[in-house]
């Protein structure tokens, strides 16, 4: 009696921290497949959002998940302007060639420019505080010239220029744009007439008399892309929907050298949801549960509006939402958007981790339109958006790779989802 006891303990005790450890390899080996080498950065060079797309597809038919479209493709079609940097990003200062996106990086609206030498003009604009004084500087500017412009947070600061409306005040030319810290890329669905690099200022040579620069811009009025959804079907109420969400899209490529990985935005969010599809493909609720897998976030939550104006089930037949994006370190715990205004949903997530110990914390925030939820949330539909209280800074840049990510608590917030779901 005494031997069948200890085996059943130890089988307790090495069986659940496996099954645990082997969440969180399913979860990781997702993420290092969505921000590896072979996607492109998930972005709209080298079809590497596209690739992305298939391979939630090819995920969602092995798990049994089942496809809203007729046609069996899994796939919603959409299209929106973009502009990209296929082939060439080059920046000499002085002697010194950059690395670009550890270095710097273009503004995403840029345009093309070549030039294998150019003078360069140092301005300052601290002493910018009108409109009138900067009007007279950019008579200044010529074509022929490259500019250094320093201390631009001075006249952001007084004209309430954001960055995106600086770039568009700039005529046709070459800017550069020393910038402290961390290096923030994006995606233009636009272009603006000038090329603009900013470069980090700590790697800048003292005195800059010259440059050479190469950008070559590719604007596609109406780049072609996909949301991947699928469902299980409930148990008893099908017609009653629970969905998760996660945007599968990132940054793509600045040149043809240089990926943004996005392992935690989001190759996590959407690992995550993937974990949840084979979960409940298995262990079916009396609700379908629909997984939402959205392209164009990065563009401006383009996927999500585009779905939410051309459902493939009526919106009022959704329960409840949960989008899932930046998920891969909950170190700190998770922090709930939108929690304000889905207080009962937030109060059940309270519950749920205080009986189970999921993650150390569960932190509040107010409605924003920062992810996928918000274009729900417009129509009326409840819906929350999670993200992980993590302690690396990569965000957008070339160093959100799956390596960085710790993965802590991600076993404890799967089962926190799980239950979620199952009482929502």
């Amino acid at each position: 009696m005494k031997t069948a006891l200890l085996a059943l303990l130890l089988f307790v005790l090495f069986t659940i921290p496996s099954k645990a450890q082997s969440e969180k390899r399913w979860i990781k080996h997702q993420i290092s497949t969505l921000s590896g080498p072979t996607m492109h950065g998930r972005g709209y060079v080298n079809k590497g959002v596209d690739r992305a797309a298939k391979y939630l597809r090819r995920k969602y038919k092995e798990f049994g998940v089942l496809p809203f479209t007729s046609d069996s493709s899994y796939f919603q079609s959409f299209s929106f302007p973009v502009n990209t940097f296929p082939t060439t990003v080059y920046l000499k200062l002085q002697k010194k060639p950059l690395f670009p996106g550890e270095e710097y990086i273009v503004h995403a609206a840029s345009s093309s420019f070549y030039t294998d030498k150019m003078k360069v003009r140092k301005i300052d604009l601290k002493k910018i505080k009108d409109t009138a004084a900067w009007n007279e500087i950019k008579k200044e500017f010529r074509y022929d010239r490259a500019y250094l412009l320093k201390n631009i947070d001075t006249l952001t600061k007084y004209l309430k220029y954001s960055v995106r409306s600086f770039a568009k005040e700039l005529p046709m030319g070459l800017f550069i744009v020393p910038q402290h810290g961390k290096l923030t890329w994006t995606v233009a669905t636009d272009t603006i007439a000038a090329t603009v690099f900013y470069v980090e200022d700590t790697v800048m040579p003292r005195r800059i008399r010259k440059v050479a620069a190469q950008l070559h811009n590719r604007f596609i009025p109406s780049f072609a892309s996909n949301n991947v959804l699928g469902f299980v079907p409930g148990t008893e109420q099908p017609d009653s929907f629970i969905v998760f969400t996660a945007h599968f899209d990132h940054l793509g490529k600045m040149g043809a050298a240089t990926t943004f990985p996005g392992a935690h935005d989001n190759a996590s969010g959407t690992a995550l949801m993937l974990y949840l599809a084979k979960h409940f493909a298995q262990n079916p609720q009396k609700y379908s549960i629909a997984f939402m897998a959205f392209s164009g976030e990065e563009a401006g939550l383009i996927g999500s509006k585009y779905y939410t104006e051309h459902p493939v089930f009526p919106l009022n037949n959704i329960r409840f939402v949960v989008n899932l994006d930046m998920t891969g370190d909950a170190t700190n715990g998770i922090t709930v958007v939108n929690a304000l205004e889905q207080k009962k949903a937030f109060a059940l997530l309270q519950e749920l981790n205080e009986r189970g110990g999921f993650v150390p914390k569960i932190n509040e925030r107010d409605q924003s339109a920062n992810s996928d939820h918000f274009h729900f949330s417009l129509k009326g539909i409840p819906a929350i958006f999670i993200y992980g209280n993590g302690t690396k800074p990569y965000y957008h840049d070339v160093f959100d790779k799956a390596r960085e990510l710790s993965l802590a608590n991600i076993d404890g917030l799967v089962k926190l989802l799980i239950q979620f779901a199952e009482k929502i």
